[in-house]
């Protein structure tokens, strides 16, 4: 039998309208006394629970993470008791026994016996910082949705500017783009609007101006969209100056700028991973348990010695969007060792598991930055005498397929026959 290992604490079940408490208290060695009782969700409510938890001498109290109806629970319990957040998934009752009673009762037992695994809660100031840094992402998604709203406008109206410029929304698209809003343009008037290497492409561009269809209704949703989007932009230019000051405020600009010194993360990346993982890496025992919570490791299951999928499993979805963006960009760069890693991962597995491995690898690499509190400066690092061999190798058996014979004139020399 699991002994217990917590003589005061209570398990609640969140709702929206209504708390369901269950507190147990006894010795470790015998049975616990249940106390029941119900709250609502408004702040009178949630102030007499706090009292009753304190004067039950309650000193651990469990709930599940319910979207987001433990917030208000959790900030008036916060310094007056140990709070745990517990993952619905590893915390589920008995199939055909659920009540909310039950449920309560059920989290407190398991607390009891400290079966819980807690989720990471940060500080405050981080998590101010994580709300501006979501909102950010989810600003950014909304003007890509109005972008595309636009570029389907000008597919209705037969304007097939997006299939000769690889921007309608850069410097050229958007003087095309406003002209065919004002209306008195010629299709070549408006392809010699276009700057820098798009003049090349002014043919292409009259062919998909001429003959277009656009009416004064289009013009209407597009202005409409236009509008929003100047409105968004000037909402993410306030959200980036709230950042900055949070961060400044918070006393995190060391920690950024060790973030900053990992390949891919820059300014806006860097606040994003300092507001999911927050500043203490040491909540973090390990890389990999790192890498398991933001879901960028392979799931392990193994049974009777064969090993089941590999598939990553769920974990900070934030976090882990934000390390494969940093991934494309370091995939993206012409050299350095972390971009010949991914290729060589692309060429196994594909280019989507080396996404995720390469993330992997970069979170590898913060937890070490922050552990250390030392800049990352392991980009220029030379080949390993391993690598160099595996790489001569390699071209030679290629220059072999192509016909060319390649021979050894010394250690280091190589000459083709």
């Amino acid at each position: 039998m699991i002994a217990a290992v917590i003589e005061r604490c209570a398990g609640i079940d969140v709702g929206k309208k209504v708390l369901a408490v269950c507190i147990m208290t006894g010795a470790a060695d015998a049975e616990p006394e249940i106390q029941q009782r119900e709250y609502s969700t408004f702040n009178r409510e949630l102030g007499r629970l706090r009292d009753w938890l304190i004067e039950t001498g309650c000193t651990h109290v469990v709930m599940e993470s319910t979207g987001s109806y433990w917030r208000p629970v959790f900030e008036i319990l916060e310094g007056n008791v140990t709070v745990i957040l517990a993952n619905p998934e590893q915390v589920k009752s008995r199939r055909g026994h659920k009540t909310d009673w039950n449920d309560a009762c059920w989290l407190a037992h398991l607390l009891r016996h400290d079966m819980v695994r807690a989720s990471f809660i940060p500080p405050r100031s981080i998590r101010e910082l994580r709300d501006l840094t979501r909102r950010r992402k989810q600003v950014l998604r909304d003007a890509t949705s109005e972008r595309n709203r636009i570029q389907k406008v000008l597919e209705t109206a037969n304007v097939k500017v997006r299939s000769v410029l690889a921007d309608v929304f850069g410097v050229s698209g958007q003087q095309i783009l406003e002209a065919l809003l004002e209306g008195n343009a010629s299709p070549e008037q408006m392809a010699q609007m276009v700057h820098g290497r798009a003049k090349a492409k002014v043919p292409a561009l009259v062919e998909s101006l001429a003959g277009h269809r656009m009416s004064e209704h289009h013009r209407w949703l597009i202005r409409q969209s236009l509008e929003h989007l100047a409105f968004l932009e000037q909402h993410l230019i306030a959200l980036d100056e709230r950042i900055l000051q949070q961060i400044e405020s918070s006393g995190y600009q060391p920690i950024m700028k060790l973030l900053e010194s990992v390949p891919g993360i820059q300014t806006d990346t860097a606040a994003c991973i300092l507001a999911e993982m927050g500043a203490d890496i040491q909540q973090f025992p390990s890389p990999e348990c790192l890498s398991s919570w933001a879901g960028v490791c392979p799931g392990n299951y193994r049974s009777a010695g064969v090993a089941r999928s590999g598939h990553i499993r769920g974990g900070n979805r934030w976090l882990r969007n934000v390390l494969v963006e940093s991934a494309w960009a370091v995939a993206a760069r012409k050299q350095g060792v972390l971009r010949e890693k991914f290729w060589r991962w692309a060429g196994h597995g594909g280019r989507k598991k080396a996404l995720i491995a390469l993330a992997h690898s970069l979170l590898v690499i913060i937890h070490h930055v922050l552990l250390t509190q030392q800049p990352y400066a392991g980009e220029d690092a030379p080949l390993s005498e391993a690598r160099r061999k595996h790489l001569i190798r390699q071209h030679i058996r290629k220059l072999g397929t192509l016909g060319v014979a390649v021979r050894a004139r010394s250690s280091a020399r190589y000459s083709a026959v």
